[in-house]
C-alpha cells in the first residue's frame, strides 16, 4: 500500500486520550492529529520521536492529520512501525488479490465485515469454487520486547478473546477460520504476549487446539508505503 501523498515528518510532543497525538511539524507549528490506534502502544509513545502523518483534504474532518508511522527505538535497533490500526485489512485485501496469501491460495473472492456467530462481524469472508467459505480475523501487531520478537496483544484485548472464541465455533461448526496478524515492523517471529493478557492467550490457545488456523506476517514499512512482505512463524505452542 502506497501512500497517495508524501507522508509529513514531525515530531512527538504526547499522544493522550487514545485517539489524540500532539505534534510539532517541521516548521515548529504544534497540531493534533488522529491516532487510530486503541492499544497501549507500549515502546511507541517516546516524546520527541519523529513521526510520519498523512493528511486529508475533506472539510468534514475534525483533525486532518493521522499519525501514521514512529521512527521507534525498539530492542534491536530503530526502526519505522505502522501504528495505523485501520491500515492491516487495506494491507491484507492487497496481499489477497495479489495471490501474496499462500494459506488462502484457490480463493477468488474477500467480502469484508461479514456478520456471524453472536453479534460479531468477521474481517473478511474468503469464498472460492469448490472451496469452503474461511472467515479471516485480522490482528495488527506492533509491539516488541524483545529483538526480532513480535508480541500480540500490547494491551488487554476482550474483544479479540471474543474473536478466538468465534472463529473456534466456525471451525467446531464445519467451517474454516484463520487470524492474520499482521505486524506492521521488521520481526522475525510472532508470539502471544500472555502476560499483558492472559485471557487473550487462553482463548488463543483454545482456538489454535480447536483448529483455528494462524499466520502471521511482517511488513516492509518505511515513508513510502507499508506492504505485507513475507511469513514470520508463530512460536506461541499449539
Amino acid at each position: 500500500m502506497r501512500f497517495p501523498k508524501p507522508l509529513i515528518e514531525a515530531r512527538l510532543v504526547q499522544r493522550y486520550k487514545r485517539f489524540l497525538a500532539d505534534v510539532v511539524l517541521s516548521d515548529g507549528t504544534t497540531v493534533t492529529a488522529h491516532c487510530a490506534n486503541p492499544g497501549a502502544m507500549l515502546g511507541l509513545n517516546a516524546p520527541g520521536s519523529r513521526v510520519l502523518l498523512s493528511t486529508s483534504d475533506s472539510k468534514t474532518r475534525k483533525l486532518p492529520y493521522s499519525w501514521e508511522l514512529i521512527e521507534a527505538d525498539l530492542p534491536g535497533g530503530p526502526q519505522w512501525v505502522g501504528i495505523n490500526t485501520m491500515r492491516p485489512n487495506a494491507l491484507v485485501a492487497e496481499a489477497f488479490h495479489a495471490g501474496a496469501l499462500g494459506p488462502l491460495a484457490g480463493y477468488t473472492g474477500l467480502r469484508p465485515e461479514v456478520a456471524y456467530g453472536t453479534a460479531s462481524r468477521v474481517d473478511f469472508l474468503a469464498t472460492g469454487e469448490g472451496l469452503p467459505p474461511c472467515h479471516v480475523e485480522v490482528k495488527n501487531c506492533h509491539l516488541m520486547r524483545q529483538a526480532g520478537l513480535a508480541e500480540f496483544p500490547d494491551c488487554k484485548a476482550a474483544r479479540s478473546a471474543r474473536h478466538m472464541a468465534e472463529l473456534a465455533n466456525v471451525v467446531a461448526s464445519g467451517g474454516r477460520a484463520m487470524l492474520i496478524v499482521v505486524v506492521q515492523m521488521r520481526a522475525q517471529a510472532f508470539d502471544v504476549a500472555r502476560d499483558i493478557d492472559p485471557a487473550f492467550d487462553r482463548a488463543f490457545q483454545a482456538a489454535r487446539a480447536a483448529g483455528v488456523e494462524v499466520h502471521a506476517y511482517r511488513c516492509r514499512v518505511g515513508p513510502d508505503e507499508v506492504v505485507i512482505a513475507d511469513a514470520v512463524p508463530v512460536v506461541t505452542p499449539g
